[in-house]
């Protein structure tokens, strides 16, 4: 059996458990969330029509009302069907894990949930996988094989690049799907400079930012000098653990790091949620569907 071969059979192994995994899931404890978490008030502007008592003030047409002198709101149509793009990150910093899972294998798992989430409601899926450039890319589609598809290249592919450029992924995005579709940008967001492409998807999908981290990343154990190798290609760096200021700069810098990501979102009304390597993802994907079930209900 050839090395190759073997890497194939691992791989296949692989995705097979997470798909019994992620199947159990949303059979189970998800799809009731997931079902109304984005089909409040529509996303399509069909027509408008004369207020009626109860109607959300928030969809007067004040153009309209005001020609007519009678109170008109906007009606949108609810589509049934939904596209979500996952874009996910593939940097070489995704590679980092100080427990059983890496940064990447986090982000396999969790697009694979939320993939199978959307095929049980018949929605397409699309996946952008992007290090300093954009490396690959399954355009929307739906169906098993389209969501084995997915799941497979997120475990088998190997990038050409370790770098990051959340920027070139998100212009990715803003060109090739025009149609208000759900973006899951899945990354640690170790980059800068990149709000002004990231506002831009925002003004035109409803985006959720998944920041993946790893509890290392804030503060290391104290075992004295550690040698660092940087996993984009920047080089090493001696590091002694036992140096409490390194501890706090380290604590401080994920920190901000987070806060960065939140603001952002905050600003361009995405949402954000922050995920550890050694989190019950699901609990915490959970609770975010949860959350914007009730959100959806208040508009």
């Amino acid at each position: 059996m050839s090395d190759n071969l073997k890497v194939s059979e691992e791989i296949l192994a692989k995705a097979k458990l997470i798909q019994t995994k992620a199947n159990f899931l949303v059979n189970d404890l998800f799809s009731g969330e997931y079902t109304s978490a984005f089909r409040g008030s529509g996303i399509e502007f069909e027509e408008v029509r004369e207020y009626l008592e109860g109607d959300d003030v928030r969809n007067i047409d004040w153009k309209v009302s005001a020609r007519t002198q009678h109170t008109y709101v906007k009606v949108y149509k609810d589509e049934r069907e939904l596209t979500l793009f996952f874009v996910v990150d593939v940097s070489g910093s995704a590679l980092f894990g100080s427990g059983g899972k890496t940064k990447e294998e986090v982000i396999a798992e969790i697009t694979a949930l939320l993939s199978y989430a959307a095929q049980k409601n018949n929605d397409k899926v699309a996946l952008v996988i992007f290090s300093d450039n954009v490396e690959h890319y399954i355009p929307p589609g739906k169906g098993r094989g389209h969501i084995w598809k997915i799941i497979r290249d997120i475990l088998n592919f190997i990038p050409k690049s370790r770098g990051t450029d959340i920027s070139k992924a998100m212009d990715f995005v803003s060109k090739v799907r025009k149609r208000r579709s759900v973006v899951f940008m899945i990354s640690d967001f170790i980059d800068n400079n990149f709000e002004k492409a990231f506002g831009a998807v925002c003004s035109r999908h409803e985006v959720v930012a998944i920041q993946v981290m790893d509890q290392m990343e804030a503060s290391f154990p104290k075992i004295g000098h550690v040698l660092m190798r940087d996993l984009e290609g920047h080089g090493s760096v001696l590091i002694d653990t036992n140096n409490e200021q390194i501890n706090q700069n380290m604590n401080a810098s994920a920190q901000e790091r987070k806060n960065q990501i939140q603001q952002l979102c905050q600003k361009y009304k995405g949402s954000y949620l922050n995920i550890s390597t050694t989190d019950d993802y699901l609990d915490v994907i959970v609770q975010f569907f949860l959350q914007q079930r009730k959100r959806e209900k208040r508009r």
